[in-house]
């Protein structure tokens, strides 16, 4: 009875010790599970690299009567996923502005012109030459599936454009070109839709 009240010494675990540690029996299995840090900058590699690559997968051209080109989804995308980038030439505002009264001389000239602010500076993509860079033939939809995005690589911006809602393989791709002057409008009746 008096052994009840007394300190028992603890035994170190050695070969025989009853006191063994379940490491000895099985190893330390560290989780494989990514960060979200990590999968943010894996995602972020990915789209730095279909971007410098000029990667651009998962849609087609499309000629539609009455409209002219479109963009339709070869793939389905998630809310979210990387679209395709605007590309273009990326200009300050005011080579921008020369070079649009330049495109007003000409009503031939279409606009592809697309300004935005980046760390305090405002720049412009300009997408009006022709090239076979499908960002810059997605029409305009107020309540459109995509929506655009900053992408910074190394200091310089691009302008992206990703899924605003979950879309299906055979649609067409479009997003808000967020243009609402009078001006706009009058010359282009379709902005209003």
């Amino acid at each position: 009875i008096n052994n009840i009240f007394k300190p028992r010494k603890r035994v170190e675990g050695g070969k025989n010790s009853q006191n063994r540690k379940v490491t000895d029996f099985y190893p330390i299995r560290r989780s494989s599970r990514k960060s979200k840090t990590e999968l943010k900058w894996e995602q972020k590699k990915l789209i730095d690299d279909l971007i410098t690559k000029g990667i651009e997968e998962g849609m087609e051209v499309q000629h539609i009567e009455g409209k002219g080109r479109a963009v339709f989804a070869t793939q389905c995308f998630q809310k979210g996923d990387y679209i395709v980038e605007y590309h273009g030439d990326l200009l300050q505002i005011t080579d921008a502005k020369k070079r649009e009264a330049e495109y007003a001389q000409n009503p031939a000239t279409g606009c592809y012109m697309y300004y935005f602010q980046y760390l305090c500076k405002t720049y412009c993509v300009d997408a009006t030459k022709e090239t076979d860079r499908m960002g810059r033939l997605i029409n305009h939809s107020k309540n459109g599936n995509c929506q655009t995005k900053l992408h910074d690589i190394n200091g310089v911006p691009h302008l992206i454009l990703v899924a605003s809602r979950d879309i299906d393989k055979g649609e067409e791709l479009l997003y808000d070109y967020g243009d609402r002057s009078k001006a706009s409008i009058a010359a282009h009746p379709w902005l209003k839709y």
